[in-house]
């Protein structure tokens, strides 16, 4: 008895079917319905434990919140108050004329000379009743340590990233998803209960590579199967889910108030519901195809289809599975791109350096201006608050933009950025009690550095030929986790001079908007496929032509 076209292993349909048109994922994806009922569900299942991962992120904002303080005097008792009425402390204590307070870190010994504190500090719990900066006393010489137990968690998010993309690649993506959620939910438990700085710190760092595999597996999961249609806005979309976290986060800290431990550990109790997700969260078709299960990829497909309600062409499910393996096994026959490609060639390592600095400018500027809303002064509830709130219209904004002719990419990256560089520059001239200036100029720059941030993902994936489009991608990515490193360390000169944090992340999106300039446009345009593309892009004389774009701003290929 002959085999049919569907039941055929894949070599023979490529010999059967070898005359017959080239048949992409995508077209798959189109028959299923671009966003059909199945593609919603997955996608807003999946998203749902990238808000707790959020809420890890950005945790620190109030887990290591600092209050104001002062030397504690040998009379007094560890549970004294900051503004102990019983005792002149303006005697005991130097008065610091720049910031119009007692000093934070020196007093007066018995023979009024200045000191540094000797029997640890008393804080002013007025507005944070708990945080792991006064549980470990991370001030005055010890300061340094409290930007270091942020920088390791975002250094445990670029592990993360390159740790669970090897997962998903070995395991699948399902199995890697799982394990991510496994691990932040024990380790995010277990740092609430620990009583070290350091293994405090360390859980920390596992959980900051977590959120990386969350987020990066679930962003796989979910956007592969939306249609080519909708996959701009689902991919804008989805960055909600992270706002959410952040404005409830703010939230459950306010209520919390007076245990810091106690808020880590519920910020992470809820991940324990997504480990029912195992029954939930399908494999990656595109991966059981690249890893030869054929029969498993073609079932998750009809499945797909049935609750979707279309009927598929079995022959076309065939052929698109035997494009796919040829296209695999060409990629293998290939030579393997590194990182030293991008910068053997002039304009693509001009681009690579623009891009990368780019990524780091837009990384830590998010990053240092979402921590420092703490350091601006008034309620830093409020003012974490609206900083969350304004990524609302930030993402609304690309997806007006992006695609619109008169803008697109370039404009709209370089655009954000030297806005943010000038409102976040112009506090250098706000006066110390204007406050409320400082905060709302602060989260106009938080706004447009949103915007710039998603702007410059999806620029920079135009960008870089497909030959070495993952190895730019990665290398952008590094810088990115640089600039979220370095930011804890930046915003430490807040303690100097509040601004100073504000005016350096300004000067830095002010040098990358003007660079951003330098870049050729994307929208309206084929991407570069090989080196020479990437080379000739942009030029008067390139070979890579202007086409049509359809509804969505995309090329009609």
């Amino acid at each position: 008895m002959e085999k049919t076209e569907s039941e055929a292993n894949p070599e023979e349909v490529n010999l059967v079917l070898e005359s017959k048109k080239k048949v992409k994922f995508d077209d798959i994806l189109v028959d299923l319905g671009d966003f059909g009922k199945y593609q919603k569900k997955a996608y807003f299942l999946l998203f749902l434990p990238t808000i707790f991962s959020a809420m890890q992120k950005q945790s620190w904002v109030f887990l290591g919140a600092k209050a104001p303080h002062r030397c504690k005097l040998p009379e007094e008792f560890p549970n004294s108050t900051y503004e102990n009425a019983d005792i002149n402390l303006t005697s005991m204590i130097p008065w610091n004329k720049f910031e119009g307070s007692l000093s934070s870190c020196s007093m007066y010994d018995d023979e009024g000379e200045t000191v540094s504190c000797t029997d640890g500090w008393i804080f002013d719990k007025t507005t944070f009743g708990s945080s792991a900066v006064m549980d470990w006393e991370l001030v005055c010489e010890k300061k340094g340590m409290r930007a270091t137990a942020q920088a390791v968690f975002m250094a445990g998010v670029l592990i993360g990233s390159y740790f669970f993309g090897w997962l998903s690649d070995k395991l699948g993506r399902k199995v890697s998803f799982f394990i991510s959620v496994v691990v932040q939910a024990i380790f995010g438990f277990v740092s609430g209960l620990v009583s070290d700085y350091w293994a405090f710190v360390i859980l920390r760092c596992i959980v900051g590579a977590t959120t990386s595999g969350v987020f990066l597996v679930a962003y796989v999961l979910a956007m592969e199967m939306v249609g080519p249609k909708y996959r701009v806005i689902a991919g804008t979309l989805c960055q909600y889910y992270y706002t959410f976290g952040y404005l409830v986060m703010a939230m459950v800290a306010y209520f919390l108030n007076d245990n810091w431990q106690l808020l880590q550990i519920v910020l992470t109790l809820p991940c324990v519901l997504f480990l029912s997700y195992w029954w939930v969260v399908p494999e990656s078709v595109r991966w059981q195809i690249s890893e030869g299960k054929y029969e498993d990829a073609k079932d998750q497909i009809y499945k797909v289809a049935k609750e979707n309600g279309v009927e598929l062409n079995t022959e076309k499910v065939d052929l698109m599975i035997t494009t796919t393996v040829n296209e695999k096994e060409k990629e293998l026959t290939a030579k393997k791109a590194s990182v030293l490609d991008l910068f053997r060639h002039r304009r693509i390592c001009f681009r690579t350096l623009n891009l990368c600095f780019n990524w780091m400018v837009n990384s830590g500027t998010y990053y240092g201006l979402a921590l420092s809303a703490s350091n601006l002064g008034g309620n830093p509830y409020y003012n974490y608050l609206i900083s969350a709130a304004v990524e609302i219209p930030a993402y609304a904004f690309n997806l007006l933009v992006l695609n619109h002719p008169r803008v697109g990419r370039r404009l709209a990256l370089s655009g954000c950025m030297l806005f943010a560089g000038l409102v976040l520059t112009v506090t250098i001239f706000i006066p110390k009690d204007q406050t409320m200036l400082l905060v709302t100029l602060s989260m106009l720059g938080k706004l447009a550095i949103t915007s710039s941030y998603g702007t410059v993902y999806i620029f920079s994936a135009e960008l870089y030929p497909t030959v070495v489009r993952n190895v730019g991608m990665g290398a952008s990515s590094m810088s990115a986790r640089v600039g979220g490193i370095l930011c804890p360390y930046i915003n430490m000169l807040s303690d100097f001079w509040t601004p100073l944090p504000l005016i350096i992340y300004g000067a830095l999106a002010f040098t990358g908007g003007i660079l951003a300039l330098f870049l050729p446009e994307t929208l309206g345009r084929r991407l570069p496929e090989t080196i020479q593309d990437g080379e000739n892009f942009g030029l008067k004389d390139d070979s890579v032509q202007e086409v049509s774009l359809n509804e969505n701003g995309k090329p009609d290929v």
